[in-house]
């Protein structure tokens, strides 16, 4: 791999052969192709360790689920099965969870972008997750300090900077991240 660029190999695997595959939660598999993906950045493990956390607070003794990558999701589309593993994945209904992972859509995910995966995560997985039901996409891009957040079942896009505090949807926005505080912990106060 050049650059930390992904790498998709050119031969079809069957699932039972990616889930032999050696990952670490860095590879994906789309309809028999597999994704190589470049290990994560420091900056991009705070702020995925950091919304992990706050979703993990805020879920204690509710019925949700938040899980962190590694983690197996199965999605059954039109066009073939597609196995990602989200930085964030919080699944609402627990009757999709298996040993291995998420059998169908998590309610909402969270991905931060890193400069090997743009293309994946804007283009590919919005079409994914949009065709397999998640409620709710967030990238979180901390090259360019902004959100996109992709509520599916309104449908809206919306665009935040890491100055905003922003409510997720599938709760009605009872619970609110705060970027500056997460960009404050990742790159110092005294970012602008």
């Amino acid at each position: 791999m050049e650059d930390g660029a992904f790498n998709i190999i050119e031969k079809l695997y069957t699932e039972e052969e990616y889930e032999q595959i050696e990952h670490n939660g860095l590879v994906e598999y789309d309809s028999g192709r597999i994704i190589f993906m470049s290990p994560p950045l420091t900056n991009h493990q705070m702020i995925v360790g950091e919304l992990f956390r706050l979703l993990a607070n805020y879920l204690r003794n509710k019925d949700c689920r938040v899980f962190i990558a590694a983690f197996d999701v199965r999605l059954q589309l039109n066009d073939g099965v597609k196995r990602v593993e989200p930085d964030i994945s919080v699944i609402c209904d627990k009757g999709k969870l298996t040993d291995k992972g998420c059998e169908g859509a998590p309610d909402f995910v969270i991905e931060v972008a890193s400069p090997s995966n743009l293309m994946h995560d804007y283009l590919t997985k919005v079409n994914w997750y949009q065709q397999a039901g998640v409620k709710e996409y967030w990238i979180v891009n901390p090259i360019r300090k902004e959100i996109l957040v992709y509520r599916f079942e309104i449908p809206e896009v919306c665009q935040y900077t890491f100055n905003d505090i922003i409510g997720v949807g599938i709760w009605n926005n009872k619970f609110s991240i705060d970027f500056k505080d997460i960009k404050d912990y990742v790159f110092g106060s005294n970012m602008e």
